[in-house]
């Protein structure tokens, strides 16, 4: 890639807060868990309600988070989010600190830092569409992508050693700092949107409704939903299970495992580079379903892993899937802010977490249960071979053989196949 939207000022300060904040984050998503295993000695079912009580937001606020960033300006709202996720998280050092730290603690941060990320999150992606013009979301979307793909290599390993070094609680605090940081960057951009209108009989429950007929009623729209809710489910149940196997089952260090989810990471940076060539190879459409296809042959190769070589061949299959699902979320995202008419892109986006992030937190409990009743290796057999069944809404949607979109949708989009 050449520096294309890099040039830009702006774009230049939203890619730099996202760097310091997908970092951090990549620190606290290894350092929370390891510190409810490592620390606190939880079970199986315990780290189960805290990958749900971390997603379970989506489910809670996500539907009146759209229809309310519709109303704001996003970017105060994304420093706003960011500077409260950096206040709920400093609270776990400080509680340790104080030897006061207990499950429900962590239960309540990850729940709150959950609703914090559902209105950063939408309002990143109804943002991007005006800082950028629709005509450069591929890129803009790709550049981020690239930012998280990199999180992904670099971040693990930090938290690793963090652990290894200061224990989990500080490897929390790190990131703490580096959602402060990520806000002042996102002060700092000066193409400031207006104030949106709101209409004298403006309805939070209406506006709700009408987020929910546009996703709904359009077949792409409920393909790409389908799919991706259920990638996220069953997602969920295997991170839950993984970072237990890893760290109980296998008798790992923090900082091996740092350097296996580091390595993975590799998957995502180059999908990161490759989702253009492969787009204009496949079209938007056959992109979707076979990168989906690809990311969960791949993910079939981690169960096989044991505290010897074959570590690395699950990492290999991580890194497999981890090409496919960045090639399908930019390809997918891109496609639906391209297709969303700019007053509805926050409800847009809102729905579409409710529906495939409402997920995440069914899943994690499914998983804790499931890792308590018939244990955490088999679980992650489960889960790997029901990511195969995500990709079935695509196939049978029209997404098959659609290279193009060629107007706004409605409930009988028009498309063009070439």
């Amino acid at each position: 890639m050449r520096l294309g939207l890099l040039r830009d000022h702006d774009f230049r300060l939203l890619f730099t807060a996202d760097t310091i904040s997908q970092v951090g984050t990549q620190v606290t998503l290894l350092a929370l868990p390891l510190v409810a295993v490592l620390t606190l000695d939880a079970t199986a079912l315990e780290v189960g309600v805290l990958a749900a009580c971390e997603t379970a937001a989506f489910l809670l606020v996500g539907l009146p988070a759209g229809a309310l960033v519709d109303r704001l300006r996003r970017r105060g709202t994304m420093i706003v989010a960011d500077v409260l996720r950096a206040a709920l998280l400093a609270s776990v050092p400080l509680a340790w600190w104080m030897d006061q730290l207990r499950m429900p603690q962590l239960y309540v941060v990850g729940l709150l830092c959950g609703v914090c990320t559902v209105f950063f999150d939408v309002a990143y992606q109804s943002y991007l569409p005006f800082l950028v013009g629709k005509e450069h979301l591929v890129e803009g979307n790709a550049r981020l992508e690239m930012v998280r793909s990199t999180s992904q290599i670099g971040g693990p390993t930090v938290a690793g050693g963090l652990v290894k070094l200061l224990g989990g609680p500080w490897a929390i605090a790190t990131d703490a700092a580096s959602y402060l940081v990520s806000a002042l960057a996102l002060w700092r951009i000066r193409k400031i949107e207006d104030r949106p209108v709101r209409k004298a009989d403006a309805h939070l429950g209406r506006e709700i409704m009408e987020g929910l007929r546009f996703v709904l009623g359009n077949r792409l729209l409920r393909a790409i939903s389908m799919c991706t809710g259920t990638g996220n489910f069953f997602g969920s149940i295997f991170n839950v299970m993984l970072i237990i196997y890893l760290a109980r089952d296998l008798a790992l260090s923090p900082s091996l495992i740092g350097v296996f989810f580091s390595v993975t990471g590799l998957g995502a940076l180059a999908g990161a580079f490759l989702v253009g060539p492969f787009v204009r190879w496949f079209g938007q459409g056959p992109a979707m379903w076979i990168s989906m296809l690809g990311a969960s042959l791949g993910g079939l190769l981690v169960p096989f892993a044991q505290a010897d070589w074959r570590l690395w061949l699950a990492a290999f299959g991580m890194i497999l899937f981890g090409v496919g699902v960045v090639v399908y979320n930019v390809t997918q995202v891109s496609f639906r802010q391209q297709i969303t008419p700019d007053a509805l892109l926050g409800r847009m986006n809102a729905t579409m977490r409710f529906i495939v992030w409402g997920t995440m937190p069914i899943g994690g409990l499914v998983g804790g249960l499931l890792g308590a009743a018939i244990g955490v290796h088999p679980t992650i057999w489960l889960a790997c071979a029901g990511e195969l069944l995500s990709v079935v809404p695509l196939v049978l949607s029209p997404l098959r053989k659609l290279r193009e979109l060629t107007s706004a949708p409605s409930a009988g989009t028009e498309v063009v196949r070439k």
